[in-house]
């Protein structure tokens, strides 16, 4: 049950950066999705009523001790793996993709639950081994335990969800204890592995496990222009979030003004794109200053997770900060053309029902952590 002397321990920093970013989200959400339906707040309500669901969710993590989630790691993989295995074999295909199962009323995303179970699953499987991943050998098994969501989510196919999980995994390694050199080294040797395949499949038709428009969108991004089609093939979508972001100057032009997005330049303004709406309309000045509520919120969960009573507990949270990390680091990247177009939204911005559901469940694993950080005396 949860104590109400509990609430003594809140971060309000932590709480108060998460709701202004939900806030300003839908502010710029209006604007993105106003000409996409005959209704301006079709999307705005709809993510608002995700949000609600998300509290209701988080306000149930919240209840339950996080000590108890040990007890049900084992249920929660397998669950996770069948939920992905699903899509494979019943999965909503939409747009070259088969990511979501379709419960009549809403179009279920599992690998975007996948995210937060694995970071449960994945801290009690490293929690038993502290002081046991020094070497080679040890690194093996964690990277195997994360290798079958990791393959069914590549199947599906979803590279950017994919890479989350790999971030999530180097992240709760480094909090576990794990060797950081050979993590270093792992990183270093894949980035460069990546790159020499592409080179070898782009120079002399090396097979690689990825489908065709993923490879280009990986190399595009150097010269969007350079797509084999003038810009209007796999570049499009960073030409025109360039030019939105670019045309904002130091304050923008203000809401439902973005020639980009008003008239439909920019693909996926309300989804992937969204940075690129606030870019243009809201510029230079108040994109830093929401940067800036991003930091704050990352910087509070790597307080909390140190101010953890123990290690299960600062597992839990450094998978999430790193989950959250990744997504607003690349997201950002993305719109701004300096990494690879891999799909990856931006958290509490971007709309999407499973992704919202999934980021409150998650931000509800941070805030029990936060509250029990100290055993309660009587």
């Amino acid at each position: 049950m949860f104590e109400r002397r509990l609430w003594r321990n809140l971060d309000y920093y932590f709480v108060g950066g998460v709701i202004a970013l939900l806030a300003i989200g839908l502010v710029v959400l209006n604007s993105a999705s106003a000409n996409v339906m005959p209704d301006p707040y079709y999307f705005v309500k709809k993510q608002l009523i995700w949000i609600l669901f998300g509290l209701v969710g988080l306000v149930a993590v919240l209840s339950i001790d996080y000590e108890q989630l040990k007890h049900y790691h084992l249920p929660l993989y397998v669950l996770n793996i069948i939920m992905l295995a699903a899509v494979a074999l019943v999965g909503h295909e939409a747009k070259g993709a088969q990511r979501w199962i379709n419960l009549g009323f809403f179009l279920l995303q599992p690998s975007e639950f996948a995210k937060t179970i694995t970071v449960i699953t994945l801290a009690c499987f490293l929690d038993k081994r502290q002081g046991k991943l020094n070497c080679w050998q040890d690194l093996v098994v964690p990277f195997l335990y994360v290798a079958v969501p990791l393959v069914l989510i590549l199947k599906q196919p979803d590279l950017g969800t994919a890479l989350v999980l790999l971030a999530i995994l180097f992240g709760m390694l480094y909090v576990s204890g794990a060797n950081w050199k050979l993590l270093l080294m792992i990183f270093g040797g894949g980035l460069l592995l990546t790159g020499l395949a592409l080179f070898a499949h782009f120079h002399f038709g090396l097979p690689l496990p990825l489908q065709d428009y993923q490879m280009r969108r990986l190399v595009v991004f150097l010269n969007p222009y350079n797509d084999g089609k003038g810009g209007t093939g796999e570049g499009y979508h960073v030409i025109q979030s360039q030019i939105a972001i670019g045309s904002g100057g130091w304050w923008g032009v203000g809401l439902h003004q973005g020639s980009q997005v008003q008239l439909n330049f920019l693909p996926e303004a309300h989804t992937d794109f969204i940075f690129s709406v606030v870019g243009e309309e809201l510029g230079f000045v108040r994109t830093v200053g929401i940067i800036a509520l991003y930091f704050l919120v990352l910087y509070r969960m790597i307080r909390i997770a140190g101010q953890a009573k123990d290690m299960f507990g600062a597992l839990l949270v450094g998978g999430v900060a790193s989950m959250f990390a990744f997504h607003i680091l690349v997201n950002v990247g993305i719109t701004t053309g300096i990494m690879p177009v891999t799909g990856i939204p931006l958290p509490l911005f971007s709309y999407g029902g499973s992704a919202m559901l999934a980021n409150m469940l998650a931000l509800g694993l941070v805030l029990n952590v936060n509250l029990r950080r100290q055993k309660i005396l009587f």
